[in-house]
């Protein structure tokens, strides 16, 4: 990885690194090592952290966000932490193009192959955690796991749901907010109930914010 791609992918990552070699060593397959003149160090061993580090914070986040009973939850936290979803995660901010592979990995397809890529994922996650501290990995996790698809629920339905048992009822979102530039927007979205705010939540996208902003609503609504 060039020195003009590694800065690259820090202003990807909305981090600057105060110890570079972590990123580094994060972005470089075993094979790139294997070939090296020179002893290199590779992801493995970040790869191991990594994916405990992913494991902590997205089953803190189902606990904290979820009534859901502990099967459901083990089962929703696999399914965030396989290798399709990393693998997803990863090509959201195309990492596969930041990896220093070998030669013959690199002809293969590497760049584009899940297990790779996932792994150099996990990797990133370490390499974040140890520069910054859990809050940094966290900041940089939770984006993947509230948006869209790959929600961890899909709040608004369960919303939808609970409100379809009140005949008549009205759920409408809006967005009420936006701030930063285009690259890098963050939104905020109200949820209302015939009229009335139930709760506002905020996130990289429309669909992250509404997502948010339903699941406070539930909170609401189930204390009543």
């Amino acid at each position: 990885m060039s020195n003009r791609s590694f800065e690259e992918l820090q202003r990807v990552l909305h981090y600057q690194f105060k110890d570079p070699a972590l990123l580094r060593i994060a972005m470089t397959h075993s094979s790139f090592a294997n070939e090296s003149k020179v002893p290199t160090q590779y992801n493995e061993r970040l790869e191991f952290l990594g994916d405990s580090v992913l494991s902590v914070v997205v089953a803190d986040y189902l606990f904290h966000h979820s009534t859901r009973p502990e099967g459901e939850l083990t089962r929703m936290r696999a399914s965030l932490v396989s290798e399709e979803a990393l693998f997803a995660f990863a090509k959201t901010i195309d990492l596969g193009r930041y990896l220093r592979l070998g030669h013959g990995e690199e002809l293969s397809g590497g760049r584009t192959r899940p297990s790779v890529v996932s792994d150099a994922f996990e990797a990133l996650i370490a390499a974040l955690y140890l520069d910054g501290g859990i809050e940094t990995a966290r900041a940089f996790i939770l984006p993947f796991i509230t948006e869209g698809a790959t929600a961890a629920e899909d709040y608004k339905t369960r919303l939808q749901e609970l409100v379809q048992e009140r005949p008549g009822a009205q759920l409408q979102y809006a967005v009420t907010g936006e701030e930063g530039p285009d690259h890098d927007k963050t939104f905020t979205v109200e949820v209302t109930l015939d009229g009335k705010v139930l709760a506002a939540g905020t996130g990289r996208s429309k669909k992250a914010a509404e997502q948010q902003a339903a699941c406070a609503a539930l909170a609401r609504l189930q204390r009543g």
